[in-house]
């Protein structure tokens, strides 16, 4: 068994000022970082082999800080990176919502918002299968992966077997610098609460 803690990364101005950021690649702000800090607190006693990351900015920084006390360093995995929101990019939701009034309401709804980028899908594939390749290569290890929102949202709609559009519905809010705990054995992935 391979347990892997799964941590969003801390706060961006983005994030403050409610952008869609999928793709791009704003650090975190000073909330942030120690939103950073306060994730290396919580895991200090967490017994790590390996962390890895998204190679945005905002995540590989709250990687870099919470893997310093274990002596380890990040490895970037661009598989892990946020979905890629395409034209929403770097606009606020008041923004999207006057510009794109009818996507907005249906991502609102928990569906598929923008129409371009990628889709929650095709972004839930490539986290997932990166996931269990980082899995098979630390059998009976433990570690860390930072990412962003869209993927830990879908590896939960996996270890629950629901879509990803349930899983933003049902929840746990993800907050910055959130972390989760699942377990990959015998080819599945489940959580550990």
């Amino acid at each position: 068994m391979t347990t892997i803690l799964l941590a969003r990364h801390g706060q961006t101005d983005w994030n403050r000022d409610n952008r869609f950021q999928g793709h791009a690649d704003p650090p975190l702000n000073d909330t942030g970082r120690a939103q950073a800090a306060e994730l290396a607190r919580a895991l200090a006693d967490e017994s790590l082999d390996a962390v890895y990351s998204s190679p945005l900015r905002r995540a590989f920084e709250t990687a870099e800080i919470a893997a310093a006390p274990h002596g380890l360093e990040p490895v970037p995995v661009d598989a892990l990176r946020e979905v890629d929101v395409g034209s929403w990019e770097g606009l606020t939701r008041a923004e999207i919502e006057q510009r794109f009034p009818e996507q907005f309401a249906r991502w609102l709804d928990y569906g598929q918002g923008w129409n371009d980028g990628e889709t929650y899908d095709e972004m839930g594939l490539r986290v997932i299968a990166a996931l269990f390749e980082l899995a098979a290569g630390h059998e009976g290890e433990r570690i860390l992966a930072v990412s962003h929102g869209g993927p830990v949202r879908a590896v939960y709609a996996l270890a629950d077997e629901i879509t990803h559009a349930e899983a933003r519905r049902r929840g746990p809010v993800v907050a910055n610098a959130f972390v989760a705990k699942f377990a990959v054995e015998d080819g599945k992935l489940r959580r550990v609460d």
